[in-house]
């Protein structure tokens, strides 16, 4: 009988990670679905110049995204994934807003820029700058619904993004400049930030951003300088390329990226439930907490190879040219290397959501900041040698290295935590010491005299 019940309530439980997949999956393809369609409708209508433009406001964004996750939402998913309601909900109402506050700030600094670049460039920024404060907070209620096992309506809210950007895209093709591409995408996002105040049922509280630095400072200061390490490096790998080879180089480097969208969407769509699904399989056991985190690196390498060959050897140029104009023929030579560096950062996946499933930001941290550096020497190094081919090689040869780095603090991790387990059983376990007989009422206790 209790065989039975074990094993029904193991049914139950893959079964609810089975759930959460999916909708991760389905949030991240209705995500990069639209994403996909403004990239290529920029690529279509402005050219590799243009693109160029629209792509180094989309890295900025990246750069944006990713101090906000390392402030706000990571600690956010890490230690309040599957409690209960209340405390969720104070919880996200001071991550949300330490998120609008971090894209209030840096909001500031891209209109700052951008009034000093002036131009396509300098006009693209200052709209980014306005909208960045509802894309962080956008992002943030994709999180916390994931943390709560709420990926429908992370889902909903990715599919309003969508919607809502139909009438302004085709506003922004009418118009034909970089920065109403900008507007149109944004200005979406924005509509979907305030649908998520109505679906989690909270106000962001940007006053509650002391209170939730304080309490999260083991974990955030560590994710935020990982996060803006690689987004920082990612940054200056495109700035470096534009400079050398010019932006029509890193609007080739960003088509070929494109190309593997749509498997893309499915990477990035377990990562939003990869840390979550981690820390709940290390609740159950350390040897499921492994053997998720294995599968998840072999299915990310695995599925992103055979999609980047499956786009080299079997799409017709003709299909492409018609998708992406002008830019494909230069994409598509790229996409070797693109697609052996996405495999090998699809690889470290597993291991970076295990790391962070242990909570062991110092861990994750060492290993992204050496990763960070092979990333920016090899990017940036290559593109000094090759261009933007020289740029992608070197990027691919950088993430087969930072494969082993990530790998080898995972398993220092996992030794950690059986240390801190055995550690814990044998406190447990250990013996009493020996029993003292009580002293009689009326015996007479000696006091040790001073030495």
């Amino acid at each position: 009988m209790n065989a039975q019940i074990r094993l029904k309530l193991g049914l139950l439980r893959r079964h609810g990670t089975t759930h959460r997949l999916g909708w991760g999956l389905a949030d991240q393809a209705a995500s990069s679905l639209t994403n996909f369609l403004v990239v290529v409708l920029v690529a279509r209508a402005l050219g590799p110049s243009g693109f160029g433009i629209f792509s180094l406001a989309y890295v900025t964004y990246g750069f944006a995204l990713n101090v906000s996750r390392g402030l706000a939402t990571d600690p956010l998913v890490v230690r309040y994934s599957g409690v209960s309601t209340e405390s969720w909900r104070q919880a996200v109402r001071n991550a949300s807003g330490a998120a609008l506050a971090v894209g209030c700030v840096i909001g500031a600094g891209c209109a700052t820029v951008g009034l000093i670049l002036g131009g396509s460039l300098g006009t693209a920024f200052i709209v980014l700058g306005v909208l960045l404060p509802g894309l962080m907070l956008q992002d943030s209620w994709r999180y916390a619904f994931f943390a709560s096992g709420q990926g429908r309506n992370s889902f909903l809210n990715d599919l309003t993004w969508g919607l809502a950007l139909i009438p302004l895209i085709a506003l922004a093709n009418r118009e034909g400049g970089v920065s109403w591409f900008v507007l149109a995408w944004g200005g979406a996002g924005c509509v979907a930030a305030l649908l998520g105040m109505f679906q989690a049922r909270v106000l962001p509280h940007p006053a509650g951003i002391r209170i939730w630095l304080t309490q999260q400072r083991e974990l955030g200061a560590r994710y935020l300088v990982e996060n803006l390490s690689m987004s920082t490096v990612t940054q200056l790998r495109f700035f470096s390329v534009g400079a050398i080879a010019g932006l029509s180089a890193v609007g080739d480097l960003k088509a070929a990226e494109v190309l593997l969208g749509p498997w893309l969407a499915v990477v990035q769509g377990l990562s939003m439930v990869a840390v979550p699904e981690a820390a709940r399989m290390l609740r159950r056991s350390l040897r499921s907490f492994v053997v998720f985190c294995a599968a998840l690196a072999i299915v990310q390498a695995v599925g992103v190879t055979l999609w980047g060959l499956t786009v080299m050897f079997l799409v017709p140029d003709a299909l492409g040219v018609h998708v992406l104009g002008s830019v494909w023929a230069p994409a598509v030579a790229l996409m070797l290397p693109t697609t052996l560096a996405f495999a090998g950062i699809g690889f470290w996946n597993g291991a970076a959501a295990g790391l962070r499933g242990l909570a062991a930001a110092p861990r994750s941290m060492r290993a992204t900041l050496i990763c960070a550096c092979l990333y920016l020497a090899g990017g940036a190094g290559g593109s000094f040698a090759g261009g933007a081919l020289g740029s992608a090689w070197g990027v691919a040869a950088a993430t087969f290295v930072g494969t082993a780095v990530w790998w080898r603090m995972f398993r220092a991790g996992i030794r950690d935590r059986r240390r801190t387990q055995e550690a814990a059983a044998s406190t447990d376990t250990a013996p009493a010491g020996p029993t003292v007989p009580p002293i009689p009422p009326d015996a007479s206790v000696p006091v040790p005299s001073r030495p």
